[in-house]
């Protein structure tokens, strides 16, 4: 059970390359709440990259960061509900993936911040370039296993999120409906 805190956590997690973010937009529109852009992207595109395992502090202490900001706007703005265009728990998933090790104080805060629903992205649409920051197509069925292990081991609620673009939406849409039911 994640700690205790202000609006419901929904997080969109999986691979790269299967419509996270997009997905999140729509969500936070449909719902009216804000909603929080996964930190790692902006860091790449900010030209730190090539990753190694130095970047994993900041891009934990970025996307907390992020995070933080949007769970203050929500509770600023009474809503029940932030849409996160993931969380900590991928930046465990691909520092373990990409470096074998994550620093303890990231597997630490992604356990006591765990969300409240995982929206869990199938690697069943096509892969899309997006500069540095999606570069491992062949990769994504090996870190879709990452990703759902590395939630069981966390014990959080997920939900599947596959099939063509309008039953991923149809689906996350049910599944966020069954959190603030």
């Amino acid at each position: 059970m994640g700690v205790a805190r202000g609006p419901l956590r929904g997080v969109l997690i999986g691979p790269e390359s299967t419509g996270k973010t997009r997905l999140a937009e729509d969500l936070a529109d449909r719902y009216g709440v804000p909603w929080a852009p996964e930190y790692a992207r902006e860091y790449v595109e900010a030209g730190k990259g090539p990753l190694d395992y130095d970047d994993v502090d900041p891009i934990g202490r970025g996307q907390k960061a992020g995070e933080d900001a949007v769970l203050a706007q929500a509770g600023h703005l009474g809503v029940p509900l932030v849409v996160l265009d993931t969380d900590l728990v991928s930046t465990v998933v691909y520092s373990r993936h990409y470096f074998g090790d994550c620093p303890e104080w990231i597997e630490r805060e992604a356990r006591d911040r765990r969300g409240d629903l995982y929206l869990l992205h199938h690697v069943d649409v096509d892969w899309v370039a997006d500069g540095q920051q999606r570069a491992q197509p062949g990769r994504r069925a090996v870190l879709f296993v990452l990703f759902e292990t590395t939630l069981g081991e966390l014990g959080a609620a997920t939900a599947a999120i596959q099939g063509t673009w309008d039953e991923r939406r149809r689906r996350a849409i049910e599944s966020v409906d069954g959190l603030l039911a």
